[in-house]
């Protein structure tokens, strides 16, 4: 590859061709302030779009000041990032880009973790000349069942757009408008809830600003611990664990599972159980349903649908129901593992305890924005009353731990309750790409073979790669699995399924990098795969520190079948812990 010598305040650096001059810069250990210019090398995404020219650098023989993000470095170039030039120009921008801005940074979701606040304090500004004759933008606002956009915020970096579109290829967000009017909204300005949206919130996860944040329950939780007439439960998710320790100044990957508990158990629920046990649950009822498909299709059933699809992920279910509900028949029919957890806790657990199920809140921690959605579809309800009420993000629980005035790191290890806090380590594992597959084939193999599975680490399965491919031998028969994470990458698995060229029994997608490690409710990554990577070795961790490592094996698993349900795929199951899929298209652009 050619190289390229240059110059970058004095100092001399030689670079590939092609590389722009804020990457050259980095070279030298010189930092550029950026603003719209997002670079998640893990992911393959960038964005640099040159547009908000707070990177600016001065290029010798050139009249104008280069946007250093995407101006790409010559040969002999000269350029200078510190100039009085240079500073004046990015103080200039910073002012216009704030004279359009609010002023409510005391109540912004994003204060303390604003990208522009950071960087209006780093360039030095304390006032913006001519702001008493300045006439702000203004939009309504957008409320979706789990994102807010506040549009009054965008500055037009386009990271969401990026995400959106390039990433995830939803393509629910573009650029509309020009000059002080111009924002990244829905197409022809409607709101999300009538948009191809997710609610994966990765676009939340990006924005530099309060323009788009998550639907806040911390209130609605706090008012149902304060009524004694409720009788609250909570629930986990896997990944919350693997990275709530981050909010509180610990490194990735730092477990913190018994602290967590004895956190909730302080804030004052009065059962903390663990969405693993739904995990183990889910396992039981998606494996059931995968074998019974491969049977009829070794017995020759051309009426089988294979390949079976996982239905864990919400953000995944509302990618499959607005750009394929032909095959809406695929899919495992099997819920997520947060709402057969709310439809035990509200029906199983409310018998044990005694409890109507009106005067039971289920609270779910999970570190996804598309839970909060998921808990608002009506299937997921009776008479009205749902099985999951409200639904808070790893973030969200971090605040509210700090608003208690507790320590994580100084709490003790505590554990949950019984009998919906037990799991196995294959619960655990659903947190992180391939684990949901993986959790069902160590169930799978041992029902079909009718053989002890001696060694439970699929590590085939197991990876960042956003598409996968691995086979798992069934004593003697071969089973294709696929695995994607990320929209776009699950796109071009369904275009296959969708053509007939897919080779695959099962397919497992996850909606958000890494999977729900990754999660838009969990604390900012910014595409860091070393984050990710911590993040899936604690949840490893975890499962091979389990006692009992296969779902089919959790004795409090066994008991609510003997009890309560039956057996897999029952009549009682099929009501309590499946779901059916719609065609949403129709609702895109209707209004």
């Amino acid at each position: 590859m050619d190289r390229v010598k240059l110059t970058i305040d004095g100092r001399a650096v030689e670079v590939p061709a092609g590389t722009t001059i804020y990457k050259a810069a980095k070279e030298l250990g010189i930092d550029i302030p950026i603003l719209c210019y997002m670079d998640l090398k893990d992911l393959n995404i960038e964005n640099k779009p040159g547009g908000c020219r707070i990177c600016v650098v001065e290029v010798e023989g050139r009249g104008n000041l280069a946007s250093s993000c995407s101006t790409n470095v010559a040969a002999g170039m000269v350029v200078k990032t510190n100039s009085m030039r240079v500073i004046n120009a990015r103080r200039t921008v910073m002012e216009l880009i704030l004279s359009d801005h609010p002023k409510d940074c005391l109540s912004c979701a994003k204060s303390g973790n604003c990208d522009l606040q950071d960087m209006a304090v780093k360039l030095g500004i304390r006032e913006i000349p001519g702001q008493e004759y300045a006439e702000m933008s203004t939009y309504r606002l957008d409320t979706s069942p789990s994102i807010i956009r506040e549009l009054d915020k965008c500055i037009m970096c386009r990271r969401c757009e990026t995400m959106c579109n390039d990433f995830q290829t939803v393509g629910a967000l573009h650029a509309v408008n020009r000059g002080f009017e111009s924002v990244v909204a829905p197409a022809f300005e409607m709101n999300l809830e009538h948009s191809p949206c997710t609610y994966c919130g990765q676009c939340v996860a990006v924005c530099p600003t309060g323009a788009l944040t998550e639907v806040d329950h911390t209130s609605k939780v706090i008012s149902a611990l304060n009524d004694p007439t409720k009788t609250v439960v909570v629930q986990t998710a896997p990944a919350v664990r693997a990275a709530l320790g981050e909010e509180f100044g610990m490194e990735p990957g730092t477990r913190v599972t018994g602290q967590m508990v004895s956190a909730l158990r302080q804030l004052g629920f009065d059962y903390v159980f663990d969405t693993d046990f739904a995990a183990d649950l889910t396992i039981m009822e998606e494996g059931t349903e995968l074998l019974g498909r491969l049977t009829r299709f070794m017995e020759g059933d051309e009426e089988v649908k294979l390949p079976i699809l996982t239905s864990c992920c919400p953000g995944w279910v509302n990618f499959f129901e607005y750009n394929y509900p032909e095959m809406k028949e695929i899919p495992s029919t099997a819920r997520s593992p947060q709402q057969m957890f709310g439809s035990i806790a509200k029906s199983y657990f409310a018998e044990m305890i005694e409890v109507d199920r009106k005067d039971m809140v289920v609270i779910s921690i999970m570190p996804c924005l598309a839970k909060k959605y998921e808990c608002q579809r009506e299937e997921f309800s009776v008479d009205g009353n749902p099985d999951v009420d409200y639904s808070i993000t790893t973030r969200e629980l971090a605040h509210l731990i700090k608003q208690a005035n507790l320590d994580l790191a100084k709490l003790d290890s505590d554990d949950f309750d019984a009998p919906l806090g037990e799991s196995s380590g294959a619960g655990v594992i659903f947190a992180a790409t391939g684990g949901v597959i993986e959790a069902a084939t160590r169930t799978a193999y041992e029902i079909y073979t009718g053989k002890v599975l001696e060694k439970v680490d699929f590590e085939q399965l197991r990876g960042m790669e956003g598409i996968r491919s691995a086979k798992v031998d069934f004593d003697g028969q071969e089973i294709n699995i696929g695995i994607a994470h990320g929209l776009g990458n699950a796109r071009k698995l369904l275009d296959d399924v969708k053509a007939g060229k897919s080779q695959y029994h099962a397919i497992e997608i996850m909606a958000c990098p890494g999977g729900c490690i990754g999660g838009g409710g969990q604390p900012l990554h910014h595409g860091d795969a070393s984050i990710l990577k911590a993040r899936a070795r604690a949840i490893y961790a975890e499962d091979r520190d389990k006692p009992i490592r296969k779902s089919h094996e959790n004795p409090y698993i066994k008991k609510l079948y003997e009890e309560f349900l039956g057996e897999p795929m029952s009549e009682k199951a099929h009501e309590l812990l499946h779901t059916h899929y719609f065609d949403k298209r129709k609702k895109i652009f209707q209004v």
